[in-house]
Parts: structure tokens; C-alpha cells; sequence
């Protein structure tokens, strides 16, 4: 009972010389630590209310805010740990080689920030705009720092690693999706009129489908069996399959209405005896 008295005494003894002879320097960086936190959100507040003002993108304006704040904090806290006496020499070392660590270990994270804050700040696409890269296509939703979130027509979600964009060949046709589509008509048909039919039917179709660049119309080749004409509009991209679908259908009928024929391939075949 006595040794553990003493235990308990000896450990008092200590914390009472601790406060006695560190009890400024503690409440010292205790209130740099206080200051730079105060002055790290008035200056993050203020650095994101002059990149709003100037229609800075928010996803960047973020990034800047919180680099500041992170900043301003760390530095704070070197300074307080200073003030409690303690060699900053290490410390630094300490940190550098964590840094170090971290870097090795998140290297692939870290090209895809760098790659989402190339995207943000050269701007090659934006949200709304529709892109093709890596092989898939879709509606741009969002942009992050680390990845860039595509929606199909089909509402499928494709989440594309920003490292996987920069770099590669990107196609930007914003809110559209060019179809090209290849008809046949029969050799003794008009194909003036036959073109006069298909632009008739994909003025009907001006809600669905872009007026600049207008749509194109013309004899792409002369086949064995027909005369093909082809048809390059821009479609939405959020209904580009089914406007597609609505404008052959259109096209079928307008063509069976006109007596236009959309001939098929044919074989005589002679058989002797």
C-alpha cells in the first residue's frame, strides 16, 4: 500500500513539475494552434468567395480552399510544437519521409488528382457535353478530382479514372451524337427525290436532332443492287437509340408512301435438264 502511495505521489510530483515548467509554452501553442486555425478559415472563406465572384469551377475552387486551409494549419502546428520546445529537425524529417511513404503507396491516386486537375483547369470537357474515350461513351455528370462520371441512355453509370482521359484521344461532341445511317433505293428510282423524302423526314425530327450543324444528305456509293444514300444528323445523346429508331421507321414509310423502293439482293438461279 505504501509503494503504491509513493507511486502515485511520484507521479503527481511529476505532473505539477510538467505544468511548472512547460505551463506557458503549452498555452502558448495552444493559442498559435487556436490563431492559425481562426485565421485558416477566414482566409479559405474569403480565397472561395473571390474564385465564386469570378466563376472559378467549383470542383477546383475546392481543391485551392483546401490546400490553403491544409497549409496555413500545418504551419501552425510546427510553430506550436516549437514553442513547446521540441527539436522541429526530426520532426520534419519524420514527415518528409512519411510524405515520401504515402507518395510511393498512393502513386496511382495521385496521377489521377493530377489528372482531374489538368481536366479542371484546361476545361477539354464539361458537365452536360457528351465524350467518347477508352472505348465508352456518355453524358458527362460529374468531374472529381479523381474520376470523371459518365451516364448512359440507358442510365448506366461509368466512373472513368481521371489518369485514363488526359493523355488518351478524346472526342467532345457536347450535348450530341452523330449518326450516320446508309438507305438503299432502287435504280429506277429518283434519287433527288429520294433526298428531297429523307430531308423532309429529319426536318420533322428538328425537336430531337441539332440545326447546326445542319444534317446531311447525299448518294454515298453506287451498290450491286441499289443506289445508297447516306444520312448524317446529330442526335441528343440522352434518347440517340431511340430517335435513331423513330427516324427508319419515318424514313420506311415515308418511302412506301412515295413508291420508293429499298431493293434487296436477288438470285436468278437456272436449272437444266
Amino acid at each position: 500500500m505504501e509503494e503504491e502511495l509513493q507511486s502515485i505521489q511520484k507521479f503527481y510530483d511529476l505532473i505539477i513539475e510538467f505544468f511548472v515548467n512547460y505551463s506557458f509554452q503549452l498555452l502558448g501553442a495552444i493559442i498559435v494552434i487556436l490563431i492559425g486555425w481562426f485565421v485558416a478559415k477566414k482566409v479559405s472563406t474569403l480565397v472561395e468567395k473571390i474564385c465564386l465572384r469570378n466563376e472559378m469551377d467549383v470542383t477546383l475552387t475546392k481543391f485551392v480552399v483546401n490546400i490553403i486551409k491544409f497549409t496555413i494549419i500545418i504551419g501552425a502546428s510546427i510553430i506550436a510544437v516549437g514553442k513547446l520546445g521540441i527539436a522541429l529537425t526530426p520532426f520534419i524529417a519524420g514527415i518528409g519521409a512519411l510524405s515520401l511513404g504515402a507518395g510511393l503507396a498512393l502513386q496511382g491516386t495521385l496521377s489521377n488528382y493530377g489528372a482531374g486537375l489538368a481536366i479542371i483547369v484546361t476545361r477539354p470537357f464539361i458537365v452536360g457535353n457528351t465524350v467518347a474515350v477508352e472505348g465508352v461513351s456518355g453524358i458527362v455528370r460529374e468531374i472529381k478530382l479523381g474520376y470523371t462520371t459518365l451516364e448512359t441512355e440507358d442510365n448506366e453509370i461509368i466512373t472513368i479514372p481521371n489518369k485514363h482521359i488526359m493523355g488518351e484521344v478524346l472526342v467532345n461532341s457536347f450535348e450530341y451524337k452523330i449518326v450516320e445511317s446508309v438507305v438503299g433505293i432502287d435504280y429506277s428510282n429518283d434519287p433527288e427525290r429520294a433526298i428531297e423524302i429523307l430531308n423532309e423526314v429529319l426536318f420533322s425530327f428538328k425537336e430531337e436532332i441539332s440545326q447546326d450543324p445542319k444534317s446531311q444528305v447525299g448518294i454515298k456509293e453506287f451498290g450491286d443492287f441499289s443506289i445508297n444514300l447516306e444520312l448524317r444528323y446529330w442526335a441528343l445523346t440522352q434518347s440517340y437509340f431511340q430517335t435513331q429508331y423513330k427516324i427508319n421507321l419515318a424514313i420506311y414509310k415515308a418511302f412506301k408512301e412515295n413508291n420508293i423502293q429499298i431493293p434487296f439482293p436477288t438470285h436468278n438461279v437456272l436449272m437444266s435438264k
